[in-house]
């Protein structure tokens, strides 16, 4: 838990950093391809090359998914929708992760999916309003990504569990991050524009985003989502909502009103609570019966 945690103070700066300095002023294709590019070359010195052909293919699959196809829908989105709004939209991915995670278990448990809505309540109490014209649009494009991301974590995570002799995660990663170079490179070929950083500050958050936000962050994240059971993966998905919120509001000075932040974060809090302690209690006493 303690890595996803740290992820998510991590990326809780990266909506507004994206939606007030890069959306609409650097191409979102060049955007996505220098923070892919940027993650993989930070992990090439610890990649090992000798793998199963299943484990190699399986990563490239999941960074294909929930880096490549994810990032190309998310920096669509910001063209869309406000940052609030963007986060607000995000919400889904828990019941998407619940869901696919069972499906691929062929097993349906309902209590991670009544803590994921709890977690999905609170995230909508957090923020419901000052919605643009174009949030439908917004919306369908918002959850292109969010199903993506979904995919790609549950994918990685059975990945893991159905080769448990593997090496350590570090040396794996790097296969991660060129699955996702094959989906960006030729959505940049076919679809980019000549709109590059124009100022050091630009460039400055695209390499961090890269390395930091891209490289360090996905590599914990997935990592986190390898030690936690699906319940607590679906919830910490939308502790980004408060987390960015928050950010956005301090830094940016954008509007936010803090009883609906404080009441939606309280019902996160809960969701959390309450699948630590009656979720996994469940699947333990079930394993014990069996």
């Amino acid at each position: 838990m303690s890595y996803l945690v740290i992820v998510t103070l991590l990326w809780a700066f990266s909506f507004s950093l994206i939606g007030v300095y890069l959306a609409g002023a650097v191409d979102s294709y060049f955007s996505v391809l220098s923070r892919i590019l940027l993650a993989t070359l930070l992990f090439m010195p610890f990649m090992s090359w000798r793998q199963p052909p299943r484990l190699a293919l399986g990563l490239m699959a999941t960074g294909a998914v929930q880096l490549g196809l994810m990032y190309l829908f998310y920096y669509q989105s910001f063209l869309l929708l406000t940052v609030p709004e963007v986060l607000i939209f995000t919400v889904l991915t828990p019941i998407y992760i619940t869901l696919i995670y069972d499906l691929l278990q062929r097993r349906f448990n309902p209590g991670y999916l009544l803590t994921a809505a709890l977690a999905v309540l609170g995230a909508l109490v957090i923020r419901f309003d000052g919605l643009t014209d174009s949030y439908l649009q917004g919306f369908a494009v918002v959850q292109g990504a969010n199903l993506c991301f979904a995919l790609g974590q549950v994918g990685y995570k059975v990945l893991m569990e159905r080769h448990p002799n593997h090496q350590p995660q570090h040396r794996l990663f790097g296969y991660f991050y060129l699955g996702a170079l094959l989906v960006v490179i030729p959505a940049w070929l076919l679809l980019g524009s000549d709109r590059y950083p124009a100022t050091g500050v630009q460039w400055g958050i695209l390499i961090w985003l890269g390395l930091g936000a891209s490289g360090l962050g996905y590599f914990l994240w997935n990592k986190g989502a390898t030690l936690v059971n699906a319940g607590a993966l679906a919830i910490m998905n939308n502790a980004l909502v408060p987390a960015g919120l928050l950010v956005n509001l301090l830094i940016w000075n954008r509007e936010a009103n803090l009883l609906q932040l404080t009441l939606g974060s309280l019902l996160l809090l809960a969701s959390l609570w309450i699948n630590e302690r009656w979720v996994k209690t469940t699947s333990i006493a079930e394993l014990t019966k069996s």
